[in-house]
């Protein structure tokens, strides 16, 4: 069960503290001194030191809120601003409350409060603890003050003042019920409370153990799931490795001379295919090469061709003139293969030489 204690700050220095004890909209206990028992304190200032306006401003941020108010604040007030503290309340029927007090005032009450090891959740003026009349005022005894509200005032009720204030208008006096259940209605949603700005109650940071647990399992399950994503790829990337060292093998097999045992099928299809094409380039892709070099130089024809066993072929080579043995071992390089020419000869009206023609 939810519990709200009001402690009812003296009027003057050297006064008694007062409280109440509000559970389910109900005053449960009252005394003198500080609360007793569990429960958030709500501070109540005295009427007499809050100078209590109404406003039509604006819906807006409360910072907006603020600055609005202390602009209105400077109009009805003779203290300089820097010694007052202006707060403002929540729209209420068109209308905001706004609450002045002596900034000293403000922060002596809470040292008072923080040395007594007291921090309140919230500052009301006491007349705001009293309903918000349709017509006229209201007052009542609040912890051996009384107070009077209407619906754009707040006072305290001083004898000579009433008079002046109200004029001819109705004033009802709040019975025992009324007031009570105007605390409960007051402590469950403040019509203004006095620390805002500079006085706002600071708040303690806490570490949520059960908000950190749940966190740390859910990067467990994240940690789980991405190695089981990992393992998953690996087990994938596996098979299918494996699937294409069986396919390699099995083509091996197929390109290999029939009863020769697979070792490694790389260096053996190498081998195999070096067999077969012969060395370096192969005699048919060299000589393939050259041929197609011969007939793209008119005036140039071959006399001799020898394979060697590294690969090289050398090539015996007639030419019409000299430029044409320089124009045929450049279509020859353009095939990828390195020409190294020999000395040329003129003999029986023909230019010949030899050519060793490597791989490049």
């Amino acid at each position: 069960m939810s519990a709200t204690n009001l402690l009812f700050l003296p009027p003057g220095e050297g006064g008694d503290y007062r409280w109440m004890r509000i559970e389910d909209a109900r005053v449960a206990a009252a005394g003198e001194g500080l609360p007793q028992g569990d429960g958030d304190v709500i501070a109540v200032a005295p009427a007499d030191a809050v100078s209590l306006h109404w406003a039509e401003i604006p819906a807006r941020s409360t910072a907006q809120a603020a600055a609005a108010a202390r602009l209105l604040a400077a109009e009805v007030s003779a203290a300089p601003m820097d010694e007052l503290h202006v707060a403002v309340g929540a729209e209420e029927a068109g209308a905001r409350a706004i609450g002045i007090v002596n900034r000293g005032a403000m922060a002596g009450w809470l040292s008072l409060l923080a040395g007594k090891g007291i921090d309140p959740v919230a500052v009301v003026p006491a007349p705001l603890l009293l309903p918000r009349p349709d017509a006229g005022y209201v007052r009542g005894d609040l912890a051996g003050q009384g107070v009077v509200r209407g619906r754009s005032s707040g006072f305290a009720d001083e004898p000579g003042l009433i008079e002046i204030v109200i004029g001819e208008e109705a004033l009802a006096d709040l019975d025992a019920d009324g007031i009570e259940t105007a605390l409960g209605a007051a402590v469950a949603a403040p019509a203004l409370d006095l620390r805002q700005g500079l006085f706002a109650r600071r708040r303690s940071f806490a570490i949520d153990w059960r908000l950190v647990r749940r966190l740390g399992w859910l990067g467990v399950a994240i940690v789980a799931v991405t190695l089981a994503i990992d393992l998953v790829r690996w087990t994938r990337y596996s098979f299918a490795a494996d699937a294409t060292e069986a396919k390699i093998e099995q083509v091996a097999r197929t390109a290999l001379p029939r009863g020769e045992t697979l070792v490694d099928a790389d260096r053996q299809l190498t081998e195999r295919l070096a067999a077969i094409r012969g060395p370096g380039q192969g005699f048919s892709r060299t000589a393939a090469a050259v041929f197609s070099a011969v007939r793209s130089v008119p005036g140039s024809e071959l006399t001799a061709m020898d394979f060697q066993p590294n690969g090289d072929i050398r090539l015996g080579v007639a030419v019409d003139r000299e430029a044409l043995a320089t124009d045929l071992k450049r279509a020859i390089e353009t095939q990828g293969f390195t020409v190294q020419p020999s000395t040329f000869v003129a003999a029986n009206g023909r230019i010949t030489g030899e050519f060793m023609v490597r791989a490049r």
